[in-house]
């Protein structure tokens, strides 16, 4: 992370390669760099102000987008490996599902500072609570979880899929359990453990990098586990049912906040179908299940079910999940101008402007998902391995 000086020379740096560059772009060019330059340097002193008001430290910045453990110099043909991985059919999804756990593992080095810059440190949705800010209400969410599962001092929880561990900081602070995160992507692991150290954490947690298909646990590690929207990511629901089955004690609970269609889904139309191909590609999916799927795959392995519900529409007086993505398509808007400015400036890893252009587009789909209702990113699964 650079400090406030850090952004200023970010910004002279900018101005100093558009205007050596200029001379050697056409008119229209000239045009279109005024353009996105001008956004440019606006947003950087927006972002210059937060830096001072403290608002977004220990972020990346727009400067600082990076594609994660990819070397800049390789994230374009990592781009274009991942891209041609999926196929152009209705529903087909991944093309070789062999690959799914190296495409993620790629897909979160080339997102997870995009991310982290333009949504925040929980990589996942929720309701609005009323009368509570889109944070104030995805921390509820996460310590639903806690809830659910009966978490308490002492206890040793697995978080599966954990991202840059903003879940997992909530689950451990309030229950005081110890919470334990496995991903998939080394840049994620590195990111968590500098939150979790610098935000006090450290004690109640842990991150290790690995495949949650193949989980490097002894069995019966675990009072409890969850995944928060993560499992999705898993070439077969089952592989990593049955691992996480293995890794809790007699009688522990699992949790989990699936991504699936939902019965409103249909098919044989077309537009659903398109809305859910994009869901998948623009978020590492390698294809999309139905709630009940997903329950037959936990009972597969030996679970329990003891809940099943969709908490998209469980309660009638929460807003709905995908409105904060529709609130944040002017900035997404806007990011965009600015990473392709970056991007001509040669100031950005060349394919980030096309990491980011399939946010934007997946942002949309989300949102015809979330408001048609085919869709649901938090169907929640509680499962328990008998006694």
């Amino acid at each position: 992370m650079v400090g406030h000086g850090g952004d200023w020379r970010n910004c002279s740096l900018l101005m100093k390669a558009a205007n050596d560059r200029w001379g050697s772009f056409s008119k229209e060019e000239q045009v279109g760099v005024a353009v996105a330059g001008g956004a440019t340097l606006a947003l950087a002193g927006v972002f210059v102000y937060r830096r001072y008001s403290g608002a977004s430290k220990d972020r990346p910045t727009i400067f600082e987008l990076s594609g994660g453990s990819i070397n800049k110099d390789k994230v374009k043909n990592e781009w274009s490996n991942y891209e041609s991985s999926y196929g152009k059919e209705a529903g087909e999804g991944i093309k070789d599902r062999s690959k799914t756990v190296q495409l993620v593992d790629v897909f979160y080095s080339l997102v997870t500072d995009i991310y982290e810059y333009g949504w925040g440190q929980s990589f996942h949705f929720s309701p609005k609570l009323p009368g509570k800010s889109w944070g104030a209400s995805e921390v509820a969410h996460e310590a639903r979880v806690a809830v659910e599962l009966g978490l308490r001092p002492g206890m040793k929880v697995l978080d599966c899929g954990c991202g840059v561990g903003g879940p997992m900081r909530t689950v451990a602070s309030v229950s005081g359990a110890h919470v334990t995160g496995i991903t998939i992507n080394q840049y994620q692991v590195d990111r968590a453990t500098h939150h979790n150290q610098r935000l006090g954490v450290a004690p109640l947690t842990d991150v290790v990098r690995g495949n949650f298909c193949e989980l490097p646990f002894a069995h019966g590690t675990f009072d409890a586990a969850y995944a928060i929207e993560a499992t999705c990511h898993a070439a077969k629901l089952e592989d990593v049912y049955g691992e996480i089955f293995k890794a809790l004690k007699p009688g522990g609970m699992f949790l989990s906040y699936e991504w699936v269609s939902t019965r409103d889904f249909d098919p044989a139309n077309p537009e659903h179908v398109r809305v859910i191909d994009e869901i998948n590609f623009g978020n590492g999916l390698p294809e999309m299940r139905t709630w009940d799927q997903a329950e037959d795959a936990g009972k597969a392995v030996g679970f329990k079910l003891v809940t099943s519900l969709d908490l998209a529409v469980a309660s009638e007086v929460a807003d709905g999940w995908w409105k904060r993505l529709d609130e944040l398509a002017w900035q997404n808007e806007v990011s965009h101008v600015v990473v392709t400015a970056l991007d001509t400036l040669w100031l950005a890893p060349k394919g980030l402007k096309d990491v980011h252009n399939m946010l934007r587009n997946v942002a949309r789909s989300l949102v015809a998902g979330g408001k048609t209702g085919v869709f649901s990113p938090m169907h929640m699964l509680v499962f328990q391995k008998p006694h």
